[in-house]
């Protein structure tokens, strides 16, 4: 992650630089591109990411909230507390900053999608423990 966002226009092609999510963030492996990495106040982080079937991330906040965009396939979502929602390509989701969170893929489709964040204190996201599907579900 940079420490700010590029000073003027620039254009980030797909497959630039995809890479396997750090250990700590989700159930299984999946691939993610970081388009802007930001430690900066203020400034979102923008990243691709490209998940299997059944693949879901850890409970997570983001400090200034989250929009995430179903680029293809189908997801899920759940905010603590709340039940599982479906999301499809072309839904847009806001999560509220703070809110306590998962998102994945479907159990039996691939998920792809654009997320954005805002950075406060040097961070746009608080990772947390895995999500125990069989317990999210109830």
């Amino acid at each position: 992650m940079s420490d700010a966002c590029p000073p003027e226009m620039k254009i980030f092609r797909p497959g630039a630089g995809v890479s396997e999510v750090p250990a700590g963030m989700s159930n299984k492996p999946f691939w993610y591109e970081m388009l802007l990495g930001s430690k900066t106040d203020g400034e979102n982080t923008v990243m691709r990411g490209f998940a299997g079937p059944g693949v879901v991330t850890h409970w997570h906040r983001h400090p200034r909230g989250q929009v995430l965009i179903v680029v293809d396939g189908v997801g899920q979502v759940q905010r603590d507390g709340g039940d599982i929602c479906e999301i499809r390509a072309g839904d847009c989701v806001w999560i509220a900053p703070g809110e306590r969170h998962w998102h994945g893929a479907a159990p039996t489709a691939p998920f792809s999608y654009i997320s954005i964040q805002g950075v406060k204190d040097g961070s746009a996201v608080d990772w947390q423990e895995p999500v125990d599907l069989s317990e999210a579900a109830q």
